[in-house]
């Protein structure tokens, strides 16, 4: 069980951890979905969504945590494009 208040409350933190410090990931929406929190959205690198799981695991402990994060790549086309 989250406990309502308390569960708002670790949910709180995480977001200002996530938009503060080195993380700074202000795209990455949180919600509860019943008594599981789920984290949403794209982000740049492998490595930052790694991160991100790694920080909301811990200010999350105890909560079932659910993630759709996708990786945005930013890679430039290899080759070119025949086009028709």
């Amino acid at each position: 069980m989250t406990g309502g208040d308390a569960g708002e409350y670790r949910i709180a933190r995480l977001r200002e951890r996530l938009a503060g410090g080195d993380t700074a990931e202000l795209g990455v929406r949180i919600e509860m979905r019943g008594e599981a929190v789920l984290l949403s959205g794209t982000l740049p690198t492998a490595d930052r969504r790694d991160e991100i799981l790694r920080i909301a695991e811990a200010e999350l402990a105890g909560i079932p945590v659910l993630a759709d994060l996708g990786v945005a790549n930013a890679e430039p086309p290899h080759g070119h494009e025949d086009l028709p």
